[in-house]
């Protein structure tokens, strides 16, 4: 058997999947974006035919037949194997287990945001947080649909996770703003005296 590749995102959704039941790489699509998994990860049917073919290829998951539908061309189903069993979760301990550094670009534009006029921060994090109030209100609403349809949490709970996290930047963000806006964080963008500050704390 070939050794296993490391699992990217859509192969752990795939392997995730086929640990429910058969399917083949389109079905898996439509699956991951009726539950909205292309919140978590980028969903295309082009690569996770590539994903599952990998998968297969390194004897994850094997190829049962094919099925068809109606006018449409056959397609292979796949299922998993005992190696992809202990391969999906084996990555699940270690991603629950361990923090991971993903190098988000937001903090990087914090850190840079000095280089900007303190009322334009300000204007930006606004759009910002307009733009997390809206995905805010999309997660609730999911929420409550699975709420509504008796969908046991455990199979939601990202949803919770990630509700968290907005509220919480947002709360931030806020009051960020306001501490530029109101003056309590100084703002130095002038470059001379900004160059006199960066030097006063160089090692």
């Amino acid at each position: 058997m070939a050794h296993a590749p490391k699992l990217s995102a859509l192969a752990m959704a795939a392997l995730g999947l086929l640990a429910e039941r058969d399917m083949h790489p389109y079905e898996m699509y439509q699956v991951l974006v009726h539950r909205h998994e292309d919140r978590l990860l980028k969903v295309r049917p082009g690569t996770l035919y590539h994903a599952v073919g990998r998968l297969a290829d390194s004897g994850l998951v094997e190829a049962t037949g094919t099925v068809k539908d109606g006018n449409r061309p056959e397609r292979t189903n796949y299922a998993i194997l005992p190696a992809g069993r202990e391969r999906l979760n084996a990555a699940l301990r270690q991603l629950l287990a361990e923090p991971v550094e993903e190098y988000p670009r937001f903090p990087q534009a914090l850190s840079e945001a000095h280089n900007l006029p303190p009322g334009e921060v300000v204007e930006l994090l606004d759009r910002r947080l307009a733009a997390l109030a809206e995905e805010l209100a999309d997660l609730d609403s999911h929420g409550r649909t699975a709420q509504s349809r008796n969908v046991p949490e455990f199979l939601w709970i990202d949803v919770g996770y990630k509700q968290h996290l907005l509220r919480a930047e947002m709360a931030w963000l806020q009051d960020l703003n306001a501490r530029i806006a109101d003056g309590s964080l100084p703002w130095v963008f002038a470059a001379a005296e900004k160059q006199k500050l960066i030097e006063s704390f160089q090692p």
